[in-house]
């Protein structure tokens, strides 16, 4: 095995091992026995388990952040298409790279050079903003309430995301889930009501209201 197959191997060990076991539960003696190599091999190659585990969070990172903002960008797609691809794209990850998907998302963060899973989400939510804020300047909705919907958009997908990935085995296909999610969204938003007001419960009539003196 060349240098270069080593250190593959070793990062996907690695990261079965770590989604599997998280940081501190992974130990240097494991990752190289699960390789059928020594543990100065490990240490030559990363400079610890601290050192493979950022290799591997970057890597996936990146891999994530690609996919989705190759996805969002796409030319001379509409708003509810962009929701389409961005929540394929998510979900496309998490269906090709579970492991690397539950090692980023379980919030590491300084070890990437390219940040976490809250910077693909804040990325995510920058782009989405800017496509709410367009599409709400076409109506009588606030553009400056978009940077929150935005939110609102990116943490359903981002959550229906992680759910999915705990229970792909219910059946459930990943374009259904995508489907149902982009059918939330989009006709959510359709009918978003311009000064929205909370349905509070009328207070009881025959009793009598507290006047806070004592």
């Amino acid at each position: 095995m060349t240098r270069a197959e080593r250190r593959e191997q070793l990062i996907e060990v690695a990261r079965g091992l770590f989604a599997e076991r998280g940081l501190e539960g992974t130990s240097v003696e494991e990752i190289a026995a699960h390789a059928e190599v020594s543990k100065p091999v490990v240490y030559e190659h990363f400079g610890g388990k601290e050192g493979l585990y950022a290799v591997v969070v970057d890597r996936e990172v990146r891999a994530l952040h690609t996919a989705i903002r190759s996805a969002l960008t796409t030319p001379h797609a509409g708003a509810r298409r962009l929701i389409e691809l961005g929540t394929l794209a998510l979900l496309d990850y998490i269906d090709a790279c579970p492991d690397g998907f539950l090692i980023i998302s379980r919030g590491s963060s300084a070890t990437s050079p390219e940040g976490s899973f809250a910077t693909i989400l804040s990325d995510v939510a920058s782009q989405a903003e800017d496509l709410l804020a367009g599409q709400f300047s076409k109506t009588a909705f606030d553009p400056a309430l978009a940077p929150m919907y935005a939110q609102m958009l990116v943490g359903l997908v981002a959550l229906t995301g992680q759910w999915w990935l705990d229970n792909r085995d219910s059946g459930l296909a990943k374009d259904l889930v995508a489907a149902h999610v982009v059918n939330l969204a989009w006709n959510g938003m359709r009918h978003l009501e311009t000064a929205p007001k909370l349905q509070r419960p009328a207070p009881d009539a025959g009793v009598a209201e507290p006047d806070g003196v004592g």
